[in-house]
């Protein structure tokens, strides 16, 4: 059946799956959330790598305007992807192997649901395939090979397309990044995401319209929120984000309290969150920021998430310049794949971070 938006609703929940994702109905206030110009030069710049800085010790979510993307990249994407999850179910489902990496409604293995369905990609120089398993939850998902062979597929060309210049934009922020902290070389950061070995995914995720749960469903009754994505934080270093317009992203305050993302006014900026990784690289300087997604809207959202991650064998640990007069760090020394490892089998809530510390 399709509804009103023009998406197929998904195969439906069992009552029980619904009563697992059903949020209270009450929203909570707007984020302020600050921009950072990516195209500034001369003084101002300086002025934004210490805005970039300070965004990343206080809340560490941002959004960068100026980043070069072209909007008909962007929008094309979006059009695409959106013209995908359009299609009857078995339809997509048919596309779950080789060609795309689709599923639906169950996050990774850990016992996770969420009202979403996704598809999700490994980024490499050949540009973006589908993930061996698209079952996996963020954190362990394998890379796929490069020389991974698969059919034609002008979705997965233009999605590939697209991760290649928004990969651009986060080694941008990185490089600013390390201006703002004082680390040298500038591309200390930006490294560990443009290598072409490096370990990064693109997610496209569609949420479809709330479903009507009526006054008996799912726990539920009219102004019932449902869970999209669960509370969690990015195991990468990095994870830069735009979506429709749609609401529904929320990110946990220092206070732990949540707060709503408030929709991206002119439409052509990116948002940005710090992932457990470059916590750890910054010794604990930088925050990454809990986020998740709920679902009340009768507008589906769909959302484009690039995650800049290292390579799979890089040793991550404070950076030396960070650790300045003999300051303690307060992580081990791992690699990413034994970090991404450690989370495979967890459930998306669940703190990987703490068994690192030291």
């Amino acid at each position: 059946m399709t509804n009103r938006h023009g998406f197929l609703t998904m195969v439906v929940l069992t009552k029980g799956d619904l009563d697992q994702i059903a949020l209270p109905a009450a929203q909570p206030p707007a984020a302020d959330v600050r921009a950072i110009d990516l195209s500034a030069t001369g003084p101002a710049r300086a002025a934004a790598a210490r805005a970039l800085v300070a965004a990343c010790e206080e809340q560490g979510f941002f959004r960068v305007t100026g980043h070069g993307v072209p909007p008909g990249l962007v929008r094309a994407a979006e059009a695409a992807a959106a013209r995908f999850f359009a299609l009857p179910q078995t339809d997509k489902e048919a596309s779950a192997g080789l060609r795309l990496g689709y599923a639906s409604k169950r996050i990774g293995s850990g016992g996770d649901l969420g009202w979403i369905e996704y598809l999700l990609l490994s980024v490499t120089p050949a540009g973006a395939v589908p993930l061996a398993s698209s079952a996996s939850p963020l954190p362990c998902a394998p890379a796929a090979a490069a020389t991974l062979a698969t059919p034609s597929c002008p979705l997965r060309e233009l999605l590939g397309e697209y991760s290649a210049a928004v990969r651009r934009v986060a080694c941008g922020v990185l490089e600013l990044m390390a201006e703002g902290l004082g680390v040298a070389p500038t591309d200390a950061l930006a490294r560990l995401v443009a290598r072409e070995d490096s370990d990064s995914m693109l997610r496209v995720n569609h949420y479809p319209p709330r479903p009507d749960l009526g006054d008996g469903g799912g726990g539920g009754g009219g102004g019932q929120n449902l869970t999209g994505f669960g509370e969690h934080t990015d195991p990468q270093i990095i994870s830069v984000l735009r979506s429709n317009g749609a609401p529904g992203l929320q990110i946990s305050l220092r206070d732990h309290a949540w707060a709503s993302v408030p929709h991206d006014g002119d439409g052509d900026s990116f948002f940005v969150n710090v992932g457990d990784t470059l916590q750890v690289l910054t010794n604990g300087r930088f925050r990454r920021v809990k986020h998740r997604v709920v679902v009340n809207s009768e507008r589906s959202r769909v959302s484009m998430i690039f995650f800049g991650g290292p390579p799979l064998g890089e040793r991550l640990a404070p950076l030396p310049a960070l650790l300045a007069d003999g300051g303690r760090s307060r992580y081990r020394e791992f690699t990413w794949k034994e970090y991404k490892g450690s989370g495979c089998r967890g459930r998306l809530a669940d703190d990987r971070l703490c068994r690192f510390e030291n």
